[in-house]
């Protein structure tokens, strides 16, 4: 048996090897727009790809914090990030323009208003959460399929009821503040990049390393570890795991809801996006490894790496294979890490 694991083993790192070694000859010598031609359509993927990262980083930190590391299944983080938006949408348009139905323009956002747009949103996504967690999923530590299942219920509830009150679920997007949203001068070779993008990407930072330090430097979020753990005995010593539970999904559904606000500024939002978000968030745990903030972050690279680069450097009138090759990455980091990049035994 260890002869056939190692065996198992270095084909999965050959096959890695392999295949990074084929894209990169391919994304710089034999795409259509090779990199080594155009080196300008390149740096500008490539900021695309981690920019993009960023916000699945954002939303998936979340799923990360409590599925990964709560062991909770909640299958209806999508809706959280569906709910979120919407409400943004019609926050930021009450506030500026008193019409929920008149769309805003850049020009009219102030930093200030936005992120007071954000707040609102995470904070109904963070209440939300929490209203579930404790009426739904409290009582059903430990089973993983109920878990589930009333989650999958309560997502299907949440998207018809977001259909019903926002006119069919039509796209609608809301927007950046106008002086975030324009180019920025790099000052490589005359190269201006989207300063929404870059705002996005420190954004995604700052969120990363507060949350670091909350769960590796507060008491909260060394009793948060110690419980995913060994409950009993945490309870044992006096603490109330269930407040702690409680504090780690409000946190976590408000990482939904600020996804929201970045995303819906990014790109609209529309009946099905909470799928697709769900599934977002489960590749990049998958990829990243449960229970782990870096898996997270290095799965949210290389997941937006992996899709931007494959849509912008296949064959003209091929980009829509692009999602082939996020299952490409799947199998590879499954097949050289059965848990995960930084992923450990539940």
């Amino acid at each position: 048996m260890p002869v056939a694991l190692s065996y198992r083993r270095h084909l999965g790192w050959g096959v890695t090897l392999a295949a990074f070694a084929f894209g990169l000859v391919w994304v710089v010598f034999l795409a259509d727009r090779p990199a080594h031609s155009d080196p300008t359509a390149f740096f500008s993927t490539l900021l695309d790809a981690i920019t993009q990262g960023a916000l699945y980083f954002v939303v998936a930190s979340g799923f990360t914090l409590v599925f990964g590391l709560m062991r909770v299944v909640n299958m209806a983080h999508g809706s959280l990030y569906l709910v979120a938006a919407y409400v943004a949408i019609d926050v930021q348009r009450r506030i500026i323009t008193g019409n929920p139905d008149t769309t805003v323009s850049s020009t009219q956002v102030s930093v200030i208003n936005w992120f007071v747009v954000l707040l609102v949103a995470a904070l109904v996504a963070g209440l939300l959460g929490l209203v579930m967690q404790q009426a739904f999923l409290r009582w059903n530590q430990g089973q993983d399929l109920r878990q589930a299942l009333i989650t999958i219920a309560i997502s299907v509830i949440v998207a018809d009821q977001v259909v019903v009150h926002t006119g069919g679920g039509v796209a609608e997007d809301m927007s950046f503040p106008g002086r975030i949203n324009q180019f920025v001068d790099l000052h490589v070779k005359g190269f201006s990049y989207s300063g929404a993008r870059l705002f996005i990407l420190g954004l995604a930072l700052f969120i990363g390393l507060a949350l670091w330090l909350w769960l590796k430097r507060t008491r909260t979020g060394m009793v948060i570890r110690a419980g995913v753990d060994d409950r009993a005995m945490v309870a044992a010593l006096g603490v109330n795991i269930q407040r702690v539970f409680a504090i780690a999904f409000f946190v976590g559904s408000m990482l939904a809801g600020i996804g929201a606000v970045i995303g819906t500024s990014q790109t609209a939002v529309s009946n099905g996006t909470d799928g697709i978000w769900l599934l977002n968030s489960l590749v990049v745990v998958i990829i990243g490894g449960m229970g782990s903030l870096a898996g997270a972050a290095v799965g949210s690279m290389l997941y937006g790496l992996i899709g931007t680069f494959s849509a912008a450097y296949l064959p003209a009138g091929n980009t829509q294979y692009a999602v082939i090759f996020t299952f490409v990455l799947l199998a590879i980091v499954l097949a050289v890490r059965p848990y995960g990049i930084f992923g450990r035994p539940a």
